[in-house]
């Protein structure tokens, strides 16, 4: 008797920790740019890729 087994992918973990890798990052790039008008882009770059991370837990999440 063969059982039918669902496979899943860790694609929204793959997705999550490397949107994570480049929100620390861009926080980095904020911290050593500080008084400056780049550590905006900092900023920016480190709120996008926290953001796609979280979308990316979302988009993928399998429940079991």
């Amino acid at each position: 008797m063969t059982a039918s087994t669902a496979t899943g992918t860790d694609k929204g973990v793959g997705l999550a920790l490397a949107f994570s890798a480049l929100a620390f990052l861009g926080a980095i790039g904020m911290a050593v740019a500080a008084p400056e008008g780049t550590a905006g882009w900092g900023f920016a770059a480190a709120l996008l890729f926290g953001s796609l991370a979280i979308v990316g837990i979302h988009l993928y999440w399998e429940s079991p």
